[in-house]
């Protein structure tokens, strides 16, 4: 029996496996600040499928998650419309680590430490296949966007500036 790349399990794929998701596992070599344009390059995908997970809050410091293309940026103006806050804007670092539980660089949406509200860029559930983190950093796994939607209420936003 060969013995492929196996990657140990994170609460990211237990969580995919115990909501029944199909994913595939892609490892990359992590670079400190390479962000989707260096994974998409390792990888050989479009940057433009390569989901980032960020973790943000609102004027009362109440933690959220987006989904954003790799290659755009969140308008915060727009995004806090849309979701009725006043403000929206990043989690430092250490608290965004605190409220999902993962590195910054390694966070998936799924199997968060904390519940928290997701938002997705509409047009990311239009793609039939997107690469997000899988739970740590250097490792991606591909599942169809709809998933998001299913198993983590992910509500559509259009919040995407081009980067």
């Amino acid at each position: 029996m060969s013995k492929k790349n196996h990657i140990s399990e994170t609460p990211a794929t237990q969580f995919l496996k115990a909501h029944k998701v199909a994913f595939t596992e892609h490892p990359y070599d992590y670079v400190e600040h390479g962000g989707t344009s260096e994974s998409a390059r390792q990888l050989g995908l479009d940057e433009h499928v390569v989901v980032k997970t960020l973790v943000m809050q609102n004027q009362d410091a109440k933690p959220l998650i987006v989904l954003m293309h790799g290659d755009c940026k969140v308008s915060t103006k727009s995004l806090a419309r849309q979701i009725g806050a006043k403000s929206v804007e990043p989690c430092t670092p250490e608290v965004a680590s605190r409220h999902s539980g993962y590195l910054v660089g390694g966070t998936s949406p799924f199997g968060l430490r904390k519940a928290m509200p997701v938002y997705i860029q509409e047009t990311i559930l239009a793609l039939p296949r997107i690469a997000i983190n899988g739970g740590r950093r250097g490792f991606l796994v591909q599942i169809d966007p709809k998933a998001c939607v299913e198993v983590l209420g992910a509500q559509p936003v259009q919040c995407a500036l081009a980067e």
